[in-house]
């Protein structure tokens, strides 16, 4: 047998996997967008647009400040474990951030609405120490109740990428960095982080993408409009059974995920050149 028809042989059961479970499903999904009672048009995005052009605005901003938030704190993080001068305190914490990284996107949903309610253990235990009192108190079941969600889940998962890019950089510089007097926040900013800069990128856009597909999160803590796209989607097929629109913001969602792979992209093409 050929070699190249053997090699062929060989990648058809993943080919058929990805093409059955992938492909033909966002072909569908894109077709489905644009199929206006049999015909192929726009209407469904302009409906998407005029319900819900608040629930995209809010979904892109929602993420790119968790994605934001992210990046500092995974910086932060991950500074201290390579930087770090006490031993034990980055044991503790090597040990303490990646829990999140086991718990389910619902049971972060289900925690933080426990945490979060007005009437939730934060508020309880603000209360008990006496800095806040009864009428003082509020929920924070809304937009910043999504960005802590988001931001405690995934920032375990981006500094896990992040400390091993870190701790695989040559000590020497470090050390002579250290030597010349400089601080270790001058010697992250200006020595680890640039290195490190394509890691924390490719965190950040799985990150990206994965928040931009969360449903649970903001159907159990921001039930107000305006709400995720997902939320949107799901609301818009329950309720009226209208998966043209319903597409229509899929693919809408798609292409915002498609602009931040096509960056990571161009800077990794940027870096080969």
């Amino acid at each position: 047998m050929p070699i190249p028809l053997l090699g062929l042989l060989l990648v058809m059961p993943a080919l058929v996997i990805v093409l059955i479970l992938f492909i033909v499903p966002l072909v569908s999904s894109i077709t489905g967008a644009f199929a206006v009672d049999g015909l192929f048009g726009f209407a469904n995005f302009q409906k998407a647009f005029e319900l819900y052009s608040s629930d995209i605005v809010f979904t892109i901003v929602i993420v790119s400040l968790s994605a934001v938030l992210i990046g500092l704190l995974s910086v932060a993080i991950g500074g201290y474990l390579t930087l770090g001068s006490n031993p034990r305190a980055v044991a503790i914490l090597r040990w303490l951030y990646r829990w999140p990284l086991f718990v389910p996107f619902i049971v972060v949903g289900q925690i933080l609405r426990t945490f979060l309610a007005k009437n939730g253990l934060m508020n309880s235990l603000l209360m008990q120490a006496d800095i806040l009192t009864p009428m003082q108190t509020t929920s924070f079941l809304d937009w910043r109740g999504i960005v802590i969600a988001f931001v405690w889940k995934q920032t375990p998962f981006v500094t896990l990428l992040l400390a091993g890019a870190m701790a695989s950089l040559d000590r020497s510089m470090i050390e002579s960095a250290r030597n010349l007097g400089a601080s270790r926040l001058r010697i992250l900013i200006e020595i680890i982080l640039p290195q490190v800069l394509p890691t924390l990128l490719v965190g950040l856009i799985l990150s990206f993408v994965t928040m931009m597909s969360v449903l649970s999160v903001p159907l159990m803590i921001n039930a107000q409009s305006p709400t995720m796209i997902t939320a949107s989607m799901a609301f818009r097929i329950n309720a009226y059974g209208d998966y043209g629109v319903a597409n229509a913001l899929g693919v809408i969602s798609l292409l915002t995920t498609s602009l931040v792979g096509w960056v990571y992209l161009r800077q990794t093409m940027r870096e080969h050149r």
